[in-house]
């Protein structure tokens, strides 16, 4: 026979999870107390990170059933939410949510729900590294230099191209400067490619 289980999340501690187990209570899910887990933590947090949640899943057996009020209780995003419930499908547990009209999203309906929340995600996606991209190519525009800003100055990169080029190996010119040696081959790389 199949356990119901059901996970509550409020983001602060001035919320309470109450409204969530009450509407659980109200669609027709019977939630034994201790198969209530209640979570006050905030939503940016992935749920293969929060506590009470991680220690829920390790409870959850093949045929258990979880239910949830609203998706982003299950994560920060659309990725978020797709991957935890992908994990739940394969552990062989059915996932209900209420605000989807109480659909299981491991159900035929339920992964075409999921479908287009993995579209959604895929989209969320594409936009930030857009928007990412974009941005950095403004800031080159406007002779912003991206990245961690070199460990030598141009001054001591002229020196190690001497140093090199006189002969001194990487590692005693690494040395010598106090940095890496892959930041010796870089600059030889450099001078070598000019």
């Amino acid at each position: 026979m199949s356990r119901v289980f059901a996970y509550c999340r409020v983001s602060t501690a001035d919320q309470i999870t109450q409204n969530q187990s009450l509407e659980i209570d109200a669609a027709g899910f019977a939630i034994q107390p201790h198969r209530l887990v209640e979570e006050t933590i905030s939503g940016s947090l992935a749920a293969k990170q929060r506590p009470e949640f991680i220690k829920l899943v390790d409870r959850l057996e093949k045929g258990d059933v979880l239910v949830v009020t609203k998706l982003d209780r299950l994560g920060r995003n659309a990725m978020d939410v797709r991957a935890t419930v992908e994990h739940l499908a394969v552990l062989g547990v059915r996932v209900h949510c209420l605000a989807l009209g109480g659909v299981d999203l491991t159900s035929p309906a339920g992964k075409m729900t999921m479908q287009v929340i993995a579209a959604v995600a895929e989209f969320e996606r594409d936009l930030l590294i857009e928007r990412t991209q974009a941005g950095i190519i403004r800031a080159k525009a406007a002779g912003k230099r991206c990245g961690r800003p070199p460990s030598l100055n141009a001054a001591e990169q002229a020196s190690v191209a001497e140093r090199l080029g006189a002969g001194n190996s990487v590692a005693k010119t690494a040395r010598d400067f106090g940095t890496t040696r892959q930041t010796i081959l870089r600059i030889r790389d450099t001078a070598c490619a000019s």
